[in-house]
């Protein structure tokens, strides 16, 4: 039954997560309201699950990788709440809340390996899971993209030459306004984030079923790629809290298209994860 009650925590942690982007990011108070209710009742059907996963076994330390996942995650989100509740810093669940999931989400499917029904059905979830993650690549390159052209648009207007001479700058003068390149910019930030976002869901439910089992989790391809969302999220955070444009834009984005290169080359070192293996 404790298994019922986590698959039950995992949804809800899953639209708390959800929701808290909406509540952070742009400061809405209905969303800040659902992160938190969802939440609650996450860590409640979360609790229960561990205290009568515990009380089945009839001991009280967890045994096995999935329980002290399922544990880890408690405790993940009990201290989420608790600096929630002394300090109101919900912009935290932007990184507990969406790590409570990942955390339970493996656990949630069942003490032993979950299997596909079908070769093709695992294939179609291996597509989707690079599919996505290379969607979210290109949009954060698209996005860098943006913001240096925005870098040149801001020069090009900037640079106001003397009468009767031509300007260097009027080869460029199809680049559309400076607006324009903003919102392109963090419209395809967006657009990645939850592309990123699925590319690691798939692939957590991927390496489970996996005869790796939770060395999976320890492939330096695998921590980087969480390495590299964690620092998505604080990239759109900043961006929107600071309103950062321009030079700091580009820097910031810069940064975070280092680490997903990173990801990727990691890919070359890695032993026990790479595109296209079974």
């Amino acid at each position: 039954m404790y298994l019922l009650w986590l698959r039950v925590a995992a949804i809800l942690y899953a639209g708390a997560g959800v929701a808290v982007f909406p509540a952070v990011l742009n400061g809405l108070l209905r969303w800040r309201k659902t992160c938190v209710h969802l939440g609650g009742m996450a860590f409640f059907f979360h609790f229960v699950s561990v205290v009568e996963m515990l009380v089945q076994a009839h001991r009280w330390m967890p045994v096995g990788v999935r329980e002290v996942e399922s544990l880890l995650g408690l405790a993940v989100a009990g201290l989420f709440f608790l600096v929630w509740w002394l300090y109101d810093a919900i912009s935290l669940g932007l990184f507990a809340l969406p790590a409570t999931f990942f955390l339970i989400l493996v656990p949630s499917l069942g003490p032993d390996r979950y299997t596909f029904p079908s070769q093709g059905v695992r294939t179609s979830w291996l597509v989707a899971h690079i599919a996505a993650l290379l969607l979210a690549y290109a949009a954060l390159a698209f996005s860098m993209l943006s913001s240096v052209l925005y870098l040149v648009e801001e020069r090009r207007i900037k640079s106001k030459p003397k009468a009767g001479q031509d300007s260097r700058w009027a080869p460029l003068d199809w680049l559309p306004p400076l607006d324009t390149l903003e919102r392109i910019a963090h419209s395809t930030l967006e657009f990645g984030f939850p592309c990123m976002t699925v590319g690691l869901v798939i692939g957590s439910v991927l390496a489970q079923e996996s005869a790796l089992g939770a060395s999976y989790f320890a492939d330096p391809k695998v921590i980087a790629s969480f390495v590299s969302w964690a620092v998505y999220v604080l990239l759109l955070f900043v961006r929107r809290s600071a309103g950062l444009r321009g030079r700091r834009a580009v820097y910031l984005s810069g940064a975070v298209l280092v680490v997903m290169i990173a990801v990727w080359a990691a890919n070359l070192f890695s032993h026990v994860h790479r595109f296209g293996a079974p």
